[in-house]
């Protein structure tokens, strides 16, 4: 029989990417699972967000290979790519006061030639009620917290229905509890054979609901030793700069900076 571990999700080779003459990633490479829900994690200033808005198609690179569901990114249409992969940019500037239900169907523009359709309508509704804010609906969205505001975008990158969501720091904005719940949605969509890939601040909350694991360290990715768990203490220590604690929790371990 063959291999039937499927492709990965993503494939970056040696991606090179500098703003003003300064390196931001150096000759980058990893691979992201499909099927999966995978976490980058690193310190400030160490690539995450611009790595995400390249594979989000809204930078392009110097050097390098971006592969995207076995596709070069730069082969992607705008309309082409909002069907394969769908994403949360880390900052929003709403402008208009579009009701909460217009700005999730605005996530169907890459299926809709006019008009929504009843369909495209049912998909936003259904977008959100996963998310649990149905009852925001007819709010105007300039108006919401910023933390509803950031359930909203969710809600509006699922009616794209895309294969692989990336989430740029998505609990930023969100209370304890909305953030436990978006991390339970997000368990739900990867068991429902979806890819995420999220950048997240906190990396407990990555060890508690993540699959799999890469941390960045100046432009780079810091390879995990052979014999280390992406939650040891020395590791981490090594990928942030500082002494840690680790509490074991299961089987695995939640870590907090020593004071």
């Amino acid at each position: 029989m063959g291999d039937l571990t499927p492709a990965p999700a993503i494939q970056v080779e040696k991606l090179f990417f500098a703003y003003e003459g300064r390196p931001i990633l150096n000759e980058l490479s990893l691979e992201i699972p499909t099927g999966q829900f995978s976490v980058l994690l690193g310190k400030n200033g160490s690539g995450k967000s611009t790595l995400m808005r390249i594979l989000g198609g809204l930078l392009d690179f110097e050097r390098g290979k971006v592969h995207i569901m076995g596709e070069e990114i730069r082969s992607f249409s705008s309309r082409r790519r909002a069907r394969v992969l769908g994403y949360l940019p880390q900052h929003h500037r709403p402008v208009f006061p579009f009701s909460v239900q217009d700005v999730v169907l605005t996530g169907r523009a890459s299926y809709v030639a006019y008009i929504p359709k009843q369909e495209d309508v049912e998909i936003g509704f259904a977008a959100l009620e996963q998310v649990g804010i149905i009852h925001l609906k007819d709010r105007p969205y300039t108006e919401l917290s910023g933390g509803e505001q950031q359930l909203v975008r969710i809600a509006r990158v699922l009616a794209q229905q895309p294969r692989l969501i990336l989430l740029d720091e998505p609990s930023s904005h969100l209370d304890f509890l909305n953030q436990a719940h978006l991390l339970r949605l997000i368990r739900e969509l990867v068991a429902a054979d979806l890819t995420v890939l999220a950048v997240l601040h906190d990396p407990n909350s990555a060890f508690l609901y993540g699959d799999h694991f890469v941390f960045l360290k100046d432009g780079a990715v810091e390879r995990l030793p052979a014999a280390e768990r992406p939650w040891d203490r020395d590791f981490l220590e090594q990928v942030y700069d500082t002494e840690m604690d680790s509490i074991p929790y299961g089987n695995r371990a939640l870590v907090v900076p020593k004071g």
